[in-house]
């Protein structure tokens, strides 16, 4: 469609609203948790194309998002604080940052639009110097500068109706009524509008709920929980927090400012006053209360929905920051996405050379998982050549964290290894065949190059373990592989994990053993929240055994960054300096 002076397309408006101004485009996928400054609207994911950009007042069309469940969370601190885009272009649907733009239209009037094109007028659209959207329509500028008809400023969106076309129990109407509190009542409006995107036509009942929103985002995210707390909110099922932005216990020794430690912990006060539990680990499948193979849950955080979806079997959707509270607060979800059977097909299978346990060591399965993750994208993939290789299930842990990092999919297969993929038929369906990628373990080599961002020889300051959190049993490994060692009093190492992981080491003796040569032990929160002073204000390279950590931490810390297995971590630890050799799996 062309209109004078402009070319137009249709779209789907998942939010509406009039917005005009400079297009930041990409073809690549980006996380706003780690990807984004809230405070600067930078791009600060190192690895991205827009690396150094700023979305502030312009329109960013991106494919989608990626990674972190908590992007909605920094999409909300950018509108309240002004930092925020005039609108978002997606090439597909986006669930985790429109419901960071829902939140601020349903509980703080602010809204921007988003719009969502096909993939042609996507592609299209990256030439643009200039765009504008009103409602469902995209328009660009075929010419440079700023055609006089654009808005540059957003004024009065022209709001969402709030879908009926979504089956309601009774208790739902309740609930929509505002029967049940003004939390409850908001909570179901959200919920309401997402089910509309995602197309379900109906809500369910979940057996359990892990927050994500507790990671303080700033004031937004404060304010937004205590608002819910202080409306009556409580949650109605079994609901887990994942790991906060401070030490609980030990912030204030550590030397965490008291602005910061006390607005964190505030949040994490807010979530346990409206009922949630205080677990404060990412990595809630470590816990008793695990969900089962087919129970319907309500998980955030990438790397925990990941893993309950692969890894477990539960079914969950990959629920945004705030969507999470809103789902426990009335134990209602959409019913759809991986919620539904004919949703957890994979539709790309990656083809590995089978594998024996001795040809690798533990830094091929966050490489692979970043590998796959970023062939995947929005493919839920199944992958072939592990089962003799038997990866166990910290293995598979840092394969899927690695994974959510780059795929905007919720979930893999391994045939032979996961509960729905005993065979490639059982993970593909009644499909005859599916697009097949066959892995040459060289091609690894780039993401081994990507993730090792420190390109000179400098000293190793910092050991990094535990991102995700560290379980009981890389504890045990990293105290045989640290025993009859002596670590080099320049490098700092530390590791995070959960309260409950720490409690069973502790009783086991590894705390007091890893401590005597030299750890320092960390709980409730993870690294992708941790900054100076806690990682040392000397330290200029950081080394980790995490891709997770290796890939969102140069942006998020400044530091330089190297990756390797625990044996190459503790060596660098004791020696200092960082073996720049390629792993043999990889010749």
């Amino acid at each position: 469609m062309q209109l004078k002076g402009q070319i137009a397309y249709h779209g789907i408006a998942y939010v509406q609203g009039k917005a005009s101004g400079p297009l930041v485009a990409s073809n690549v996928e980006l996380s706003f948790w780690g990807g984004i400054d809230p405070q600067t609207s930078e791009v600060i994911d190192r690895h991205h194309p827009l690396s150094g950009k700023y979305i502030q007042d312009a329109i960013l069309a991106i494919p989608s998002g990626r990674g972190s469940c908590s992007g909605s969370g920094v999409l909300l601190e950018l509108l309240l604080n002004g930092r925020g885009p005039k609108g978002l272009i997606f090439s597909r649907k986006e669930d985790i940052l429109t419901l960071g733009v829902v939140v601020a239209e349903e509980i703080f009037n602010k809204s921007i639009p988003i719009v969502i094109l096909g993939t042609d007028e996507f592609q299209d659209l990256q030439s643009a110097t200039y765009v504008s959207i009103n409602g469902n329509i995209v328009s660009k500028a075929q010419h440079k500068g700023v055609p006089k008809n654009f808005e540059l400023v957003i004024e009065n969106p022209l709001g969402t109706s709030l879908s009926r076309h979504v089956e309601l129990s009774n208790e739902d109407k309740e609930f929509l009524e505002g029967l049940h509190g003004r939390a409850a009542q908001a909570a179901m409006r959200i919920i309401l509008r997402m089910a509309a995107i995602e197309g379900a036509n109906k809500l369910i009942h979940v057996t359990q709920v892990h927050i994500d929103g507790c990671v303080y985002t700033g004031p937004g995210s404060l304010n937004f929980a205590e608002r819910l707390r202080d409306w009556g909110g409580k949650v109605l099922v079994p609901t887990s927090l994942n790991s906060i932005s401070v030490d609980q216990k030990r912030w204030r020794s550590q030397g965490v400012t008291s602005t910061f430690g006390e607005a964190a912990e505030k949040l994490a006060t807010a979530y346990t006053d409206m009922g949630g539990s205080p677990t404060f680990t990412c990595a809630p499948y470590l816990l008793s209360s695990a969900p089962k193979k087919g129970d319907q849950v309500a998980w955030a955080e990438s790397n925990a929905v990941v893993y309950a979806n692969s890894v477990l079997g539960a079914r969950t959707m990959k629920y945004p920051d705030f969507l999470d509270i809103c789902i426990a607060l009335t134990g209602r979800a959409p019913h759809g996405g991986l919620h539904l059977k004919r949703n957890r097909l994979a539709s790309l299978c990656v083809e590995l050379p089978a594998l024996q346990k001795e040809d690798i060591d533990d830094s091929f399965y966050p490489l692979l998982g970043y590998q796959i993750g970023g062939l995947a994208g929005n493919r839920i993939p199944v992958i072939t050549g592990l089962d003799t290789a038997r990866p166990s299930t910290d293995d598979l842990k840092a394969f899927g964290a690695a994974f959510a990092t780059m795929a905007s999919a919720p979930m893999f297969h391994i045939v032979g290894i996961t509960p729905e993929a005993a065979t490639l038929q059982d993970a593909i369906g009644e499909r005859d065949s599916i697009e097949s990628i066959s892995l040459d373990l060289r091609h690894l080599e780039t993401s081994w190059r990507t993730l090792n961002s420190a390109q000179d020889d400098s000293p190793v300051d910092l050991i990094s373990l535990g991102n995700p959190h560290f379980s009981i049993a890389e504890m045990r490994k990293l105290a045989n592989i640290c025993r009859g060692r002596k670590k080099n009093d320049r490098v700092s190492m530390m590791v995070t994990c959960g309260r409950a992981t720490h409690g069973l080491a502790s009783q086991a003796g590894l705390v007091e053993e890893l401590e005597r040569f030299g750890v320092q032990f960390i709980t409730d929160t993870c690294w992708c929240m941790i900054d100076e002073p806690l990682i040392p204000t000397y330290a200029k390279t950081i080394m980790t055994n995490s891709a997770k950590y290796a890939h969102y931490g140069p942006g998020l810390t400044g530091k330089k960054f190297y990756f390797g297995s625990l044996e190459r971590c503790v060596t660098a630890a004791c020696s200092g300096s960082y073996d720049k050799g390629i792993p043999e799996f990889i010749k």
